[in-house]
């Protein structure tokens, strides 16, 4: 075979052709572009440019053209770049296919997958003959950001944020190519238009005519205010519950965006079901196709007919490439700590950003310090302004200052702003020790009322007492479609004044709109309790005195997880008599950092290892997760679940099937699987899924028994 002397990159299915110049040149143009949010764009220019000069082998045109040999081009281009001091480029490139790799050591052998044993690879001659770029390809001589020589860890957070804008130039040059189309950018709507529709929505609040809506109108006149008047930096927003959070905090984001020339408006937020709630409120204001609601319960189908709207947003999930998105805590930050281009292609557009953290206080304990650091590296080098927005602040500011000393943070809605006294909707009862069939009693006695608990197992236990039509139970143990249908049922009993008696976990407690005469909630940290209080008279038609939080102690042992919690509360709830106030909620924070210590901030030595080792992009990926992955879902085959299932069981194994899966998934720890899959009640099918099968043990009303015949299962 003649040696091949024009080079390809990709061979459409039409047969047309594209030359690795060609290529590189486009990618080139996109990264340099994406990486210009965050004044990197020769950096961008040098990754895009030469992240596939190993094409140029003929091994990799042998490939190209039909040879099934795995060819390793990426390397090369990695290698150049090393051997040209530009060590945060030779990383991106080096994972531009399969992931970023650890750093290793020097001592590494040729063999390991280490970046070191990768170059050591190079060195030795032991890649396929490449030299032919030297021809067609110029590298720019790209400048090194300052800030990258302060450490370890922002050479990291930069490298990162590099290789997110060489994959996702790579792919959309790429896709361009192959389709023959390229991504519009102008379906969206302006920062100037949203804010435009932001204030058409707002006008009929104007002037207000009762006194909570005073209130709200003062919140978001100040937020507006503050929005344009203030620097891009690092934020809080403190907002009693019912004084119009969502809106004021979008108002702040849009109205500083506009003021700075910055992107997009990003909201982080815990849980799915206020996810659902926020979307939904911003689809109102700011029209539908202007709002990406990218977690795991959202699915935009683009089998069959999918329609022009359906295929931007599930395009805009790749790299949230959209003016509003509203994501979850879990998908934010596991995407800046991963190493895979699948998580790391929408990073670059995080970069001259407005961030909001919802409920902030909901950031897991044991995550704390990595999440901060990373908030801290986007405010200080990425033009980013982060809000960190929430009834009940933590006191976050000891940390920020470690990682960020020259930002404070900034109180966008200062006591003066508004009377806090005027949201203060309930008052708070406490009933000490009660067993079940105790408080059981005391919510049958009510019409409407909400008793949050704190385990599954309590739940179901409390349930299973009360009386009576109108009584609904919510926890994991339910599917989420399930529990959607359950809170919509709730939702309309409350509205039309039919008996509504709810026993819950603290699921219900962030942000879902419910509003009930009376919530009883067992011991628990003052942020759950007063999250609690805020399903209590939530619009402020009844007096404080006859809507009442009544906190109890159940007859179940407080689990562990919860001990530190509820002993920074109590001690509170003893010193201070308003509860709301802003200082015993700070006092509460502090406590409770105190109590859970430094090392409990960071339970998997993530900062230590970014600041002590050469770069551990896989292994950091491998352990930073959110949420306790040591738990199995298992599908429940009712609804539309049963279709689902069927489609699985007959062969289908799409990612949107699973996607769809996941509304009637509820996830249970190891021992609980096992328990169920020895009683015989699970099928697992080849690729580990597993089914339940004995639908005896899921109820239209409590989900999913854990309680076998042979025995009980503990579970929380």
């Amino acid at each position: 075979m003649k040696p091949f002397t024009t080079y390809l990159a990709h061979i459409a299915a039409d047969g047309r052709e594209q030359t690795i110049c060609d290529h590189l040149a486009g990618a080139a143009r996109l990264a340099q572009n994406f990486a210009q949010s965050f004044q990197a764009d020769d950096q961008g220019e040098l990754v895009g440019g030469m992240h596939d000069v190993g094409k140029y082998s003929q091994e990799f045109q042998k490939r190209i053209h039909g040879d099934s040999h795995r060819v390793d081009h990426a390397t090369a281009g990695a290698f150049e770049c090393y051997q040209r001091g530009q060590p945060f480029a030779a990383f991106a490139i080096a994972g531009h296919h399969g992931g970023l790799p650890d750093g290793g050591a020097q001592t590494d052998c040729a063999d390991a997958a280490t970046f070191y044993g990768r170059m050591k690879r190079a060195m030795q001659g032991k890649l396929p003959v490449y030299d032919t770029w030297k021809s067609e390809i110029n590298p720019p001589q790209a400048h090194i950001p300052d800030f990258t020589r302060k450490g370890l860890a922002e050479g990291m957070f930069f490298t990162r944020m590099l290789y997110s804008c060489l994959v996702d130039a790579d792919y959309l040059d790429t896709e361009a190519f192959m389709t023959g189309n390229t991504r519009s950018s102008d379906r969206c709507a302006s920062i100037e238009q949203l804010w435009d529709r932001l204030c058409a929505y707002t006008a009929s609040w104007f002037p207000p005519v009762r006194e909570i809506n005073r209130q709200r109108c003062a919140i978001l006149e100040r937020c507006i205010k503050e929005g344009e008047n203030r620097s891009r930096g690092l934020f809080s927003l403190t907002v009693p519950t019912g004084g119009g959070k969502t809106i004021a905090s979008l108002a702040f984001a849009l109205s500083h965006a506009r003021q700075h020339g910055l992107d997009r408006v990003i909201y982080v937020i815990p849980y799915t079901s206020i996810i659902e709630q926020t979307a939904a409120v911003f689809r109102q204001v700011l029209g539908s196709e202007n709002v990406l609601e990218h977690h795991s319960n959202v699915l935009y189908d683009l089998e069959g007919e999918a329609d022009t709207q359906n295929i931007h947003l599930a395009q805009a999930t790749e790299n949230w490439d959209m003016p509003v998105v509203v994501t979850t805590a879990v998908q934010f930050f596991e995407s800046l700590y991963a190493c895979r281009s699948s998580q790391c292609r929408k990073l670059h557009n995080i970069a001259n950003s407005v961030v909001i953290f919802d409920e902030a206080q909901m950031m897991p304990v044991p995550y704390l310090r990595p999440c901060v650091h990373a908030i801290a590296q986007l405010v200080a080098h990425y033009r980013v302004s982060a809000v960190l927005c929430t009834a009940t602040q933590p006191a976050l500011q000891p940390i920020f200052q470690e990682f960020l000393p020259d930002h404070p943070i900034t109180e966008l809605c200062p006591q003066s702003t508004c009377e806090w006294e005027i949201f203060h909707r309930v008052t708070f009862a406490q009933a000490g020790g009660l067993e079940w069939s105790a408080l059981a009693n005391r919510l049958n006695g009510h019409k409407q009322v909400l008793c949050i608990v704190n385990t599954r197992k309590g739940a179901q236990e409390l349930f299973t007492r009360l009386a009576g039509d109108g009584c609904f139970h919510l926890s994991t143990l339910m599917h989420p479609a399930h529990r959607r249908a359950q809170l919509t049922e709730i939702r309309n009993r409350l509205i039309t004044g039919r008996t509504c008696r709810v026993v819950s976990t603290s699921l219900i407690e962030a942000g879902v709109d419910v509003d009930f005469p009376a919530v009883y909630r067992e011991i628990a940290g003052l942020d759950s309790i007063l999250q609690a209080a805020g399903r209590c008279n939530r619009e402020g038609k009844r007096d404080a005195k006859d809507s009442v939080v009544t906190i109890f102690q159940s007859e179940e042992r407080t689990p562990p997880l919860f001990s530190k919690s509820i002993g920074a509360g109590q001690e509170v709830m003893q010193k201070y008599e308003d509860l709301m106030s802003r200082e015993a909620i700070h006092d509460y924070f502090c406590r409770l950092l105190d109590l859970t210590g430094t090392d409990a901030q960071d339970k998997q030595k993530i900062l230590h290892r970014i600041q002590t080792e050469f770069f551990p992009f896989r292994s950091i990926a491998r352990d930073f997760h959110l949420i306790d992955n040591q738990t199995n879902t298992i599908y429940i085959p009712v609804g539309d679940g049963e279709g689902l299932i069927a489609r699985l069981l007959s062969g289908e194994h799409s990612r949107n099937l699973f996607r769809q899966l996941g509304q009637y998934g509820v996830s249970v720890y190891q021992q609980h699987f096992e328990a169920l899959d020895e009683a015989g009640a699970l099928e697992i099918v080849s690729d580990g899924t597993a089914i339940l099968r004995d639908l005896s043990l899921y109820s239209e009303q409590t989900g999913l028994s854990l309680e076998l015949d042979f025995g009980k299962g503990l579970f929380i």
